[in-house]
């Protein structure tokens, strides 16, 4: 628990986690199946109407996604190693913990669709621990101020990839949708704890950093 953990050892926890991440050796999640999964939907690992070219996009929009996923887990475990409050720090771990759902659920979906993770990985894991950690040092409300543009911007772009992914790959589709209502219930748990509005600038520097990923994760 929180109140028994020292800064030192919150860091260990992120750390452990980021570097499961990276490995292939998933962190721990809620444990919930994925949505690719659900009854009647068909298994990608034959995907029915799907052209050799549609199932190299799908795979690699699944991989900015996961590329996006393995962000997210690294910003939250950054921003509880630095958190200043117990309900903080429950509130970024529980988050992080459907965000490893995410994590998993994607990274099978590229792989069912025949494609791989992106080679970039350990860049986005480092970058994001490294932002997450400040900004938990800049205390709760700006933390959280973070978390909620994060999923904000995550939401958005995940509608947009709703748009993108071919009419028959309804499995992504199922897994991007359920990604897209818990981004949104992350965020309004932020809001709720006491979020602060990022100025407009920073919002506009993450949206440059998020272009910047989603871009070069698609090829590499």
């Amino acid at each position: 628990m929180f109140r028994v953990l020292s800064s030192l050892d919150r860091a260990f926890v992120g750390l452990d986690t980021a570097l499961r991440t990276l490995a292939g050796s998933r962190p721990y999640g809620s444990g919930r199946p994925s949505p690719a999964d659900a009854e009647g939907v068909v298994s990608a690992s034959d995907p029915p109407g799907l052209s050799p070219e549609e199932a190299r996009h799908a795979a690699a929009l699944m991989r900015v996604n996961h590329a996006g996923e393995v962000s997210a887990q690294a910003l939250y475990q950054g921003q509880a190693a630095a958190a200043d409050s117990a309900p903080l720090y429950d509130l970024l771990q529980s988050a992080a913990r459907e965000e490893a759902d995410h994590l998993r659920w994607t990274e099978d979906r590229i792989h069912e669709l025949g494609g791989r993770p992106s080679l970039l990985n350990p860049v986005w894991c480092t970058g994001a621990f490294l932002l997450g950690y400040v900004a938990g040092r800049m205390g709760g409300p700006i933390s959280l101020g973070f978390l909620s543009e994060t999923e904000r911007q995550v939401e958005a772009h995940l509608e947009s990839h709703l748009k993108k992914l071919p009419a028959g790959d309804t499995a992504s589709r199922r897994v991007l949708q359920q990604m897209i209502a818990d981004e949104a219930e992350h965020g309004l748990n932020a809001r709720r704890h006491g979020a602060k509005e990022l100025p407009a600038v920073v919002q506009g520097a993450m949206k440059s950093s998020g272009r910047l990923l989603t871009t070069a994760a698609y090829y590499i």
